[in-house]
């Protein structure tokens, strides 16, 4: 399966109301994929929030991506996480060096979070930052490499020449879901 060239990834401390109807309007927008995040709800929790994800992503044939290993479709994995076995039918990493994309390689993952690009809100004093031309020097090493961090609708051209598969976005679509019309926009164009 391909993966759309926007990544939604969820945080409901900075939705701009529920998390569910964030994402039922980023996907009525045009999002059709979304990492569901938020490790800190207890497993039943997040379970139930799946679910609802799942309900607002299937009447379009989009794609819930579970952080962390347990998922049972696709999994996104943090850094350090171990891989999981058996192999989930898709797993990402995040990434932030050089030596975690040649893992990510090495482990056959099918897409990697790079980051950060830019300064990011979300978190702050995190990096140092890539840029533009550290994204396009690091990118080759990993699988597919999705920009995040600090990525506004503007940067994506830019990202794009310099070879992301796309971009994931957390803190701008989850405080305005409609903002995802003008990343859509930026990756089409």
């Amino acid at each position: 399966m391909r993966l759309p060239r926007l990544l939604v990834v969820t945080d409901r401390t900075q939705a701009a109301g529920p998390l569910p109807d964030v994402v039922a309007e980023a996907v009525a927008a045009g999002a059709r994929a979304v990492v569901l995040r938020d490790r800190d709800l207890p497993a039943d929790e997040r379970a139930a929030l799946a679910a609802e994800l799942r309900s607002v992503l299937d009447p379009v044939d989009g794609l819930l991506v579970t952080a962390g290993a347990g998922g049972d479709g696709a999994v996104h994995l943090a850094a350090a996480e171990p891989f999981p076995d058996p192999r989930p039918p898709l797993v990402g990493r995040s990434c932030h060096s050089a030596a975690e994309l040649a893992r990510a390689r090495a482990e056959g993952c099918d897409w990697a979070f790079l980051s950060p690009v830019f300064p990011t809100a979300s978190k702050p004093g995190y990096g140092p930052s890539l840029g533009v031309d550290g994204f396009a020097a690091l990118r080759p090493l990993g699988p597919p490499a999705y920009a995040l961090g600090g990525v506004g609708p503007d940067d994506v051209p830019a990202l794009l020449a310099a070879g992301a598969a796309g971009v994931a976005v957390m803190g701008p679509v989850m405080r305005d879901p409609s903002v995802v019309g003008g990343y859509l926009a930026a990756l089409d164009g």
